[in-house]
């Protein structure tokens, strides 16, 4: 079958308009080393780096297809971790701006993540309510927790002990010991949600926020467990001593196992301290040192807390002491009692309050050697801001150092246009117009303006028009960027504006029931001598309902306008008599457009359907259903009966109005999408969004065929289908409080398969090179054996080193997902594959990390299988012997090191590069103040 029609795809170009989505977290990144001016902010389905202090793009982390929703940097700041909204992990190298690893385990959007102090394990939390630990150098997923019952906010690692704390949604903060991998405490103390979580004072205290102004604080002690020879002879020898010694010890004994979790850690609440905002915590942090805590609510204003060092603690302690001392002197000779303590507002007191240009979504902070704090808050509105806060100072003031906010409007884009050349775009918001040039995507002209709703260039690109939300109509120059003339337009919203074809005016359509019609004119200009352009208001069409939309006919003969009451009325433009009523749609048109050659209408309504009109008798052609939500916004391809339609679903589609035919769905937009605007040589579309977004889209010259894209579509369906799949249910077999880290997709359901058709192929040519023995035999002499093309491919390679090399492709976090998709029947065979690699010492880690899997899966089926039992005792005596020699080379090597770095400790008398690195810095930094003061002298 010939292709019937072919249309060429449109494809996505390029991301604009955004400085940081609002979703997401932002994070200070050590970019070349220098920490606190670049910070790492999400966007869309990407992350950008931002340098500060210049205001610019430094580098793009590019994301799939989902939103990110959370950020994390390494403890070394060489890479960082983005979680996405689909529950996905990427690691990102700092360096390459690479994906180096991609870890899937959640199946909904991943809302906490925090590396462990060496950066080795990785843990994050979801809303799916599991918390996976992740192992970051061997790429793979160690386990899952279960436990919390609704979203999972913060997850934190403990350096002292092997321990996790998380807090929830579900008004609970667990303890778990990553040892035994079960929660052995919860904390629940909280009557709301526990939205935020940091721990101070080297990890002695914690700090919990949830939805009151209350911020509680828990001491943290362990407890130490001392395994003493003559403890049972003590524990016998109770009963029989009552001293109030051993009674006291029998009480806590009692106490302990009256609270078996207090074994570990015994965690109590403190006191409070209270917070100046009204509302929920959004974000509660520490900087790196701990020693700063910052948190905000749902408003404009961040509050910075100072944390006392155990030093500053005991010196405050000894201020008073002395105090009390004097003034017990002073009123009586007595000396007070060692009851000297200090409050937790003494211990952790207010410094300053940061109050920000808009709403707070998050931020984080660097403290500096000097003093200093660097905070960067990423804001609701589309903007960066960074502030210096000088600790040192008597009041400690908040200075806004930069802010990053031209690459972007502050509210939502509600129109867009193109100039007649294909390269301006204008994109008008409630705040400011800006023109950005397409090819560079850089914003030439931001001019402020009341609420816009329509938009157009004056014939000749110099001069736009927008028209806004309290009826004005302001026209702006845009060589200079300033506003020329504002005219009170109409008595309502103007809805819609349309260039006339004959191009001398336009029209407009507003909310008072009014159609008008103006035209361009050169008026004389006081100040100057040169005549300036002005608009005259001609002619006026009143109706009974409220206009939505209005567009010209080609051939200016008529004019179409959509009403408030659902229907589309066509009139004559000459006489302005009534012509048409198109009437079908349930609920209002929000947007149409007439084709190049006057024969067709489209039209867009809320009802979320498109229905497509011959203008000659009115006539519905077709009445498609377009979109999930309301059709927003609907234009014609030049010189073309194609069309697009924008959705509040946050899709934009393309279809074709001959043959009715849904062409292609143009998706990237995470929220609704308000307007879009088609360059006039229709090669390209711009689309504007709620996520703040403009993103350019593309016509390539790569032909779409129908039948192909409904393919892919299914496949997407069906790879989508298959992530949502629940794991099998065991039946009498109940979920336990740790699962299996991965999750089943189509890429490991691809890996199992690449395995199950590799042993196909070992069993093939085993058989293959049997029967070639045989016939050599019969025959007598050598025969020749055809080798499988597909062996000839990796280099004539054996059939099991085959088996291998697809092994080693298998990604390390899929592994286990793979193995778990894989039938039994394929076991038998590679457990005897396993045995030879290992016992030629081929990749012993990974074998041994695929054995243990497949024994602990199929532990039943295989101890029960006779034929197997050689095979495993083979492997127990060449695994054991493999995996210690692994290790002695592991111990000569960390040996080795060891030496290394005592001799070069002895011979630079430093502690080790650390320190090294700290002293070369400190000797820079003096180098360079002496230079300076040379200068200033000279």
């Amino acid at each position: 079958m010939g292709l019937t029609r072919q249309y060429l795809r449109y494809g996505p170009a390029a991301l604009f308009g955004l400085v940081a989505s609002a979703r997401g977290n932002a994070a200070f990144v050590a970019l070349r080393g220098e920490r606190g001016r670049c910070v790492a902010v999400p966007a869309c389905e990407h992350v950008f780096v931002w340098d500060t202090r210049k205001g610019e793009k430094v580098l793009i982390l590019k994301g799939l297809k989902q939103e990110v929703s959370c950020l994390c940097p390494s403890p070394d700041g060489l890479h960082l971790a983005v979680g996405y909204e689909d529950g996905s992990i990427r690691v990102f190298s700092l360096l390459s701006g690479e994906a180096n690893i991609t870890f899937n385990g959640h199946k909904a959007a991943v809302t906490a993540l925090q590396y462990d102090h060496l950066g080795g394990r990785l843990v994050s939390g979801s809303k799916d309510t599991d918390v996976i630990v992740w192992d970051v150098i061997n790429e793979s997923g160690l386990y899952r927790l279960r436990g919390h019952k609704d979203a999972v906010t913060q997850v934190l690692f403990l350096k002292e002990k092997n321990l996790l704390v998380t807090s929830g949604k579900d008004t609970l903060v667990k303890w778990w010991d990553l040892d035994t991998q079960h929660c052995f405490k919860t904390l629940v103390g909280h009557r709301t949600e526990v939205w935020g979580m940091a721990l101070i004072s080297e990890e002695k205290r914690l700090i919990t926020g949830s939805a009151d102004s209350e911020l509680r604080v828990w001491d943290i002690s362990y407890i130490q467990e001392v395994k003493d020879p003559d403890e049972p002879e003590s524990k016998k020898s109770k009963g029989s001593s009552p001293g109030a010694e051993e009674n006291t010890e029998e009480d806590e004994t009692l106490e302990l196992d009256e609270h078996p979790e207090e074994r570990l850690v015994k965690c109590s609440k403190v006191g409070s301290v209270m917070r100046e905002g009204r509302d929920r915590i959004v974000t509660l942090a520490t900087d790196r040192t701990g020693k700063i805590l910052a948190c905000h609510g749902t408003d404009a204003v961040l509050e910075v807390f100072s944390v006392l060092s155990e030093e500053e603690v005991q010196k405050k302690l000894e201020k008073k002491m002395k105090k009390a001392k004097k003034k017990a002197k002073q009123n009586s000779e007595e000396e007070p009692e060692g009851s000297v303590e200090l409050s937790l507002q003494e211990e952790i007191q207010r410094v300053a309050n940061v109050r920000a240009s808009s709403k707070i979504k998050s931020f984080d902070l660097i403290l500096s050697p000097k003093g200093e704090l660097k905070i960067v808050l990423l804001l609701q509105n589309n903007i960066i801001e960074l502030y210096n806060l000088n600790l040192s100072a008597q009041v400690p003031q908040a200075v806004r150092a930069s802010r990053i906010t031209i690459g972007g409007h502050r509210s939502d884009v509600r129109t867009l246009a193109f100039s007649s050349d294909n390269i301006a775009i204008l994109s008008a918001a409630a705040e400011s117009v800006k023109i950005w040039n397409r090819l560079t995507l850089q914003c030439i002209r931001t001019m402020d303006c009341e609420y816009a709703l329509c938009s157009l260039f004056v014939p000749g690109d110099r001069h736009v028009i927008v028209g806004t939300k309290t009826g004005k109509l302001q026209l702006y120059d845009l060589a200079s960027g300033s506003l020329m003339e504002t005219l009170n337009a109409h008595d309502g919203a103007v809805w819609s504006i349309a260039l006339s074809p004959d191009r001398r005016g336009f029209v407009t359509g507003g909310a008072d029931k009014c159609v008008k019609f103006w035209e361009f004119e050169l008026v004389k200009d006081e100040s100057s001598v040169q005549k300036r352009l002005s608009m005259k208001h001609v002619r006026i069409l009143q109706l009974d309902e409220d206009v939505l939309c209005v567009r010209y006919s080609p051939n200016q003969k008529l004019l179409a306008v959509s009403l408030l009451d659902c229907t589309v009325k066509i009139f004559y433009i000459d006489t302005l008599k009534f012509f048409l009523s198109l009437y079908g749609h349930k609920l209002p048109v929000l947007c149409m457009d007439i084709s190049y050659d006057g024969t067709l209408i489209a039209t867009g309504s809320a009802d979320r359907n498109v229905k497509i009109w011959g203008l000659d008798f009115g006539d519905c052609h077709r009445s498609l259903f377009a979109h999930d939500d309301s059709v927003m916004y609907l234009q014609f391809v030049a010189k073309s009966h194609l069309f697009f339609t924008a959705g509040k679903d946050s899709k934009i589609k393309q279809w074709d109005a001959d043959k009715f035919e849904h062409i292609q769905t143009l998706e990237g937009h995470h929220q609704e999408v308000w307007c879009l605007a088609l360059s006039p040589n229709g090669d390209y579309v711009v689309s504007a969004s709620h996520d703040k977004s403009l993103r350019l889209w593309e016509r390539t010259r790569e032909p779409l065929v129908l039948e192909e894209e409904r393919e892919m579509q299914r496949e997407a369906e069906y790879e989508e289908s298959v992530a949502k799949e629940e794991q099998p249910v065991v039946a009498g077999e109940t979920q336990g409080e740790i699962g299996l880290a991965g999750k089943k997709t189509i890429e490991t359901i691809k890996a199992a398969e690449r395995i199950m058709e590799a042993i196909e192929l070992y069993r093939e040519e085993m058989a293959k090179l049997m029967e070639h023995k045989a016939i050599c035999k019969a025959a007598g002499k050598e025969v020749p054996f055809p080798v499988n093309p597909i062996l000839r491919a990796y280099g004539n390679i054996t059939p099991s080193a085959y088996v291998l090399e697809v092994f080693k492709k298998v990604k390390s976090s899929e592994l286990e997902e793979s193995l778990l998709v894989l039938p039994f029947s394929y076991v038998p065979d590679l457990l005897r594959l396993f045995n030879e690699y290992i016992h030629l010492g081929l990749e012993v880690e990974l074998l041994c990390r695929a054995l243990l899997f497949l024994l602990k899966i199929h532990f039943g089926q295989i101890t029960g299988n006779h034929m197997l039992v050689t095979v495993i005792e083979n492997l127990k005596k060449t695994t054991i012997s493999r995996v210690s020699e692994a290790r002695d080379v592991l111990g000569f090597n960390m040996a080795g090191l060891q030496y290394l770095k005592r001799e070069i400790e002895a011979k630079d008398e430093v502690t080790f590069f650390a320190d090294a690195t700290d002293r070369f810095e400190e000797k820079r930094r003096k180098r360079k103040k002496k230079e300076k003061m040379v200068l200033a002298v000279l």
